[in-house]
């Protein structure tokens, strides 16, 4: 199949209409282009990266897809991704059924969820082996399909390591010194994201991971929501300080950039918070 960008088969469920589990479509992206549904798909569905890296955004979170991850989205949850790397390849299906968040329920699989997995697990290939072997057949009846997308449920949660409470904690032992550290340089204008990985000797693009997988927000975005929450500490502690010394306080070179960031996080400018407070 060398030479072909985007395989997709949808099947029609001819007859097939009361099965536990029905699969919709499937398909191979190797060259994944942006997405944004605002409505989500009304059946399930599962996105994972075949090479490359990506980035998901779902529950105003976000999480950094590299190789060995997806997701697995409810009906009509909205989501948007888009790639991260040069050549994000991804592979997905969507289904449904009578039964499908019975079954999902009884797996302990009825969330948005994100899924890592490790290199040699089954997941790795596993759709692109289904795919292939519906280039070569038909499947009048969903029968085959509805086993297989049943199949695949059984694998993901068999290998799929469900990014949980323990996960987050974990990460947030190995950013704790950083965390403390950002809390004492807020005030410096000039940090970038090399300044903050540098603190703990790693490079940029793993920092900016495990922010996302944490906070679902990258370092920069961190940063500047701790330096608006300094600012409202000083907004109420501080009134003689006008609204321009405490954007400079807080690492803002412009102050009108430091009022439209305060009003697009809060909904109000700094002088009405303070007036308010």
């Amino acid at each position: 199949m060398k030479g072909i960008v985007h395989r997709r088969i949808v099947f029609p469920h001819e007859g097939g209409q009361d099965l536990p589990i029905t699969l919709d479509s499937i398909g191979h992206n190797h060259q994944q282009e942006k997405v944004s549904r605002l409505d989500g798909y009304e059946t399930y569905h599962w996105l994972q990266t075949a090479s490359g890296e990506g980035v998901i955004h779902f529950e105003n979170k976000s999480f950094s897809l590299p190789a060995g991850s997806g997701v697995l989205l409810l009906p009509y949850t909205p989501h948007r991704y888009e790639a991260s790397a040069a050549n994000w390849s991804t592979s997905y299906l969507t289904f449904g059924g009578s039964s499908a968040g019975s079954i999902l329920e009884t797996l302990g699989m009825n969330m948005n969820s994100f899924y890592r997995w490790e290199k040699e697990a089954p997941l790795s290939n596993l759709l692109r082996e289904i795919l292939d072997q519906y280039d070569a057949s038909q499947d009048m009846f969903g029968l085959t399909a509805s086993t297989d997308a049943y199949r695949f449920l059984l694998t993901l949660s068999k290998y799929g390591q469900l990014h949980n409470n323990t996960t987050i904690s974990r990460n947030v032992d190995k950013l704790q010194p950083l965390l403390k550290w950002m809390d004492s340089h807020y005030g410096d204008p000039d940090l970038g994201l090399n300044d903050l990985a540098d603190q703990l000797g790693v490079s940029g693009r793993y920092l900016n991971n495990l922010f996302i997988q944490t906070f679902g927000l990258s370092p920069y975005a961190y940063f500047v929501r701790l330096r608006i929450r300094k600012s409202k500490e000083m907004l109420v502690s501080q009134p003689d300080l006008t609204v321009k010394v405490i954007s400079q306080r807080v690492g803002f070179r412009d102050v009108s950039h430091y009022v439209a960031t305060f009003r697009k996080q809060s909904g109000t400018t700094p002088e009405q918070f303070r007036r308010l407070h």
